[in-house]
């Protein structure tokens, strides 16, 4: 079986959120329908982070396919991971800690996490509104790397 992977970057803080997510939403509900098997890996560290993870889930709810994997992947063990091991352990179908990232400076983990995410995946779907930040370096690097890239803020309207 081949696995498909995907690696979701965006801004801490994303304007129209509710055009955004029903892009996002049509988007992986093709994925899923076209794909034998897809791991979807994400972070937690801003808006666009969160929105993906329950996006991912409805719309694996929904299909019932069953041929998903959501991994949360953290830079570094975070205490608050520590402290909600169980809540993350049920709702994530993986949490692991980037092994790279986490042997390197905090400053510098949220980075080399990233691009070990991009260096992963097979597609990456972002939403970038801003030539700055975390997230544009992710997706820079993915492009450097020949990466295929959706920017969902670049999409007016995502048709069905």
């Amino acid at each position: 079986m081949r696995i498909f992977t995907v690696s979701f970057f965006g801004h801490r803080r994303i304007d129209d959120a509710i055009r955004v997510e029903s892009g996002l939403e049509k988007k992986l509900r093709r994925l899923i329908c076209e794909r034998e098997y897809i791991e979807f890996l994400v972070g937690r560290d801003g808006e666009f982070d969160l929105m993906v993870a329950s996006v991912v889930r409805r719309v694996t709810r929904s299909t019932g396919w069953g041929n998903t994997h959501l991994t949360l992947v953290l830079p570094y063990l975070k205490a608050e991971y520590r402290d909600h091991e169980q809540e993350y352990l049920a709702y994530y179908d993986e949490v692991e800690v980037c092994p790279v990232s986490a042997a390197a400076h905090p400053k510098s983990a949220i980075r080399i996490r990233n691009r070990e995410m991009v260096e992963r995946s097979d597609l990456v779907i972002c939403c970038i509104q801003h030539e700055y930040g975390g997230a544009y370096q992710a997706v820079q690097y993915a492009e450097k790397q020949g990466k295929k890239v959706m920017n969902l803020a670049d999409e007016e309207e995502v048709p069905d």
